[in-house]
């Protein structure tokens, strides 16, 4: 019962993406769609900001705000940073 009730989800999971990825479409050909935005930052700013937060000067949420981006989007620059060194 239980993988009965498994596969018609994933089935309608299915379905829903196929959905979504039309729906993508149509608005690209429409000029709707244009994706999630890259923010662009300057490198510099982020290096100072970045030192401040390394010696505890300044938090994270201060950290954002300097750079003018979201928490969300500082971690994921911090993650790519950590991998990079």
């Amino acid at each position: 019962m239980l993988t009965m009730i498994g596969a018609i989800n994933e089935f309608e999971r299915q379905n829903l993406l196929e959905r979504q990825r039309e729906g993508i479409e149509i608005a690209k050909r429409e000029g709707k769609f244009k994706g999630g935005q890259v923010k662009r930052i300057n490198e510099e700013d982020f290096e100072k900001a970045y030192n401040l937060y390394i010696q505890r000067k300044i938090n994270k949420v201060k950290f954002a705000e300097m750079l003018q981006i979201s928490r969300p989007t500082l971690d994921k620059l911090l993650k790519d940073k950590a991998l990079n060194n």
